[in-house]
Formats: C-alpha cells, structure tokens, sequence
C-alpha cells in the first residue's frame, strides 16, 4: 500500500478540483498520516495510472470511458461517486456551411479521431462516435448516414499535458478549417473558444436536448473511482477525500464569481470560454452521488463503449459500486465534523 494518497483529474468543474485547489484534500491526506501527490506533476513511470488505474494509493475523477475501459481490463478499482455537469457538447460545422439541424447531417463527411495506442486512451474516438451518434439520433439517422474520416490522434496521451493542452482539445478542427471534413464533435471551455477564433458554427446543441440519454458521453456521467487496495487499508482518507469533496460543492453553490476563477485556471480558458461552456448554474450542481439515475446513465455509456469495441469485456455495474464512503461522507458534512 503506497504512503502517498494519489489524485487526477481532468480539466473541468469537479468538486474534488475545487477541493484540490481550496488546500482541502492536502490537508485530509496529512490528517490520515499520508502525503498527498497529484498525478500531473509526477514523472512519467505514474503518469499512465491516469488511463490504468494501477496505482494502489490512487484516486481518479475523470472523464467515464477510460475509468470504464480499464475496469473492463480487470482494474481493481471501485466506484464511490458520480457528477454530471453539462459541458457544452456540440457538432461543429465551418463558417460557410448551410447545415443547421441534426437532419442535415446526412451524407456529411464527419471527422472521428483515430484508436489511441489503447482502449482506455482511446477517449477522443470514443466520444466524438458518441456525440455524433446523438446527434444523428435527434432525426432518426445513424452512422450509416454519414462518411466517417479518420483523423490523426495523439497514440500515447500524456496525462501531464492533459490539462495544458489547448488546441487538441477540438480534435479535427484543423481538418474541418481546411475542408477535409464538414463536421466535428467539441465539448468544454477551450472547444467553446477555439469554435469562436475561427468562426466555426454550432450545427447541433446536444446541451439544448431535454434527454439525459442524448447527452451521455465521456463526462456524463463523471466518476470518482478508487483503487481497492486504498479503500481497503484506509477507508477514512477515501471518506475524508470525499467529504471534502462535498463541503467544496457547498461552497462553490454560493461562490459562482470563485469557480469560474478556478476553473480558468485548470481548462486553460478566459473567462468567455468557461462562460460559454457551463453557463451561470453548473455550480450549484457538484455534488457527487450514486442516485440511480445517474448509475443507469454510467450503464448507458457502458453498453455503447462495449457495442464499439472500446472494452476488452463486459462487465457487471452494479458490483462495481461501493456506496458506504460516500454515504459515511454525508454523515460528516451533515453532522460538521469536516475540518475546516
């Protein structure tokens, strides 16, 4: 069992990164006798723990296909929370194109990132088929529909640039600039401000659908996963790091002007991106959970993953759910026995 609690994430709105931020999930870390180590400032023996989820002392909250693909590899890790925040996901058309609904898709050349070195790095792929499978479901079309262009992706993501990258986060923008394709997925802060540098247009909003179902992907839902050797040794750091998860969720309800602060500074985007991307209520909805909805939602996203080869087995979801740590972080926040 490693002497260091571990912790990722991803460039988006999550509790546990405004935790982060706050000093708060440090400070549990050291309460439990442990230091506290952030994946994206290690070396790169750790760096694939991002993708893998091999090291024991580790806590992930990130995008949902490779936290799924590296369970299906048989990753001993267990699921304690689930966020959803609606991040700007959207079908990007180029200034001059005359497609404006999700119909008008048809016949189109869409652009889809090319199989990372692996499944679980394979994320990009995975959620452009997604969004376009969405989008083309809003009137009743499917891939067929569409030509599918292979575009070029990074073969080994490194999660130490994950949040410094910028112009990688709108895969095939420079392709759909150029006219070698006429769509592109883009979801986030950074897509938002890339789309309006270049004039490209939103063909499809697949934020504007009232179907929780249509707007499943790599985000949505988000969890929080953890190594079972952590929960095993040292359940009150996986209790206390989610606590301090929700106390940060309190307070970013009443602090809208302090997240987006922070928030600027993990996307990598001016305050218009962030504005653009999770508009004026996002903040208000951090709380992790395992409501059954949300469960059912992380299924949804299971079944596509598998149906499109991104898993190397299925595998049951409900045995994959831990419930007790957050359940006994609750019990915390509500009772104030969270250090301040």
């Amino acid at each position: 069992m490693s002497d260091t609690l571990w912790y990722t994430r991803c460039p988006v709105p999550t509790a546990s990164g405004l935790a982060h931020s706050l000093g708060w999930l440090d400070e549990t870390a050291q309460r439990n006798g442990l230091r506290f180590g952030v994946l994206q400032d290690a070396g790169p023996e750790l760096a694939g723990s991002h993708y893998d989820h091999d090291l024991s002392g580790l806590i992930r909250e990130g995008g949902n296909v490779p936290a799924i693909a590296a369970r299906a590899q048989g990753a001993p890790t267990r699921l304690i929370g689930l966020t959803w925040i609606d991040e700007s996901q959207a079908i990007l058309v180029g200034p001059d194109s005359p497609v404006r609904t999700a119909a008008e898709l048809a016949g189109l050349r869409i652009g889809i990132p090319a199989w990372a070195q692996d499944r679980p790095r394979s994320f990009p792929r995975a959620m452009a088929l997604h969004g376009f499978t969405d989008a083309l479901c809003l009137s009743g079309l499917t891939l067929a529909d569409v030509t599918v262009v292979e575009l070029s992706a990074e073969r080994d993501p490194q999660v130490r640039t994950e949040i410094q990258r910028s112009h990688r986060i709108t895969w095939g923008a420079d392709e759909l600039i150029r006219g070698e394709v006429d769509a592109i997925y883009v979801k986030g802060a950074r897509a938002q401000e890339v789309a309006a540098q270049h004039g490209l247009r939103v063909a499809v909003d697949l934020d504007a659908t009232e179907t929780k179902r249509l707007r499943v992907n790599n985000g949505t839902p988000r969890p929080i996963t953890v190594h079972q050797d952590l929960l095993d040794a040292i359940p009150e750091v996986v209790i206390g790091f989610l606590a301090q998860s929700l106390r940060a969720a309190d307070w970013a309800a009443g602090d809208l002007a302090g997240v987006r602060t922070v928030l600027q500074r993990e996307t990598l985007s001016g305050p218009e991106g962030v504005v653009a991307a999770y508009g004026e209520q996002f903040h208000r909805g951090l709380h992790p959970s395992l409501d059954a909805e949300r469960v059912e939602l992380l299924g949804v996203q299971k079944q596509f993953l598998y149906t499109h080869g991104f898993l190397d087995a299925d595998f049951d979801l409900e045995s994959w759910v831990a419930p007790e740590p957050l359940a006994r972080a609750r019990e915390l926040v509500a009772t104030g026995r969270v250090a301040a």
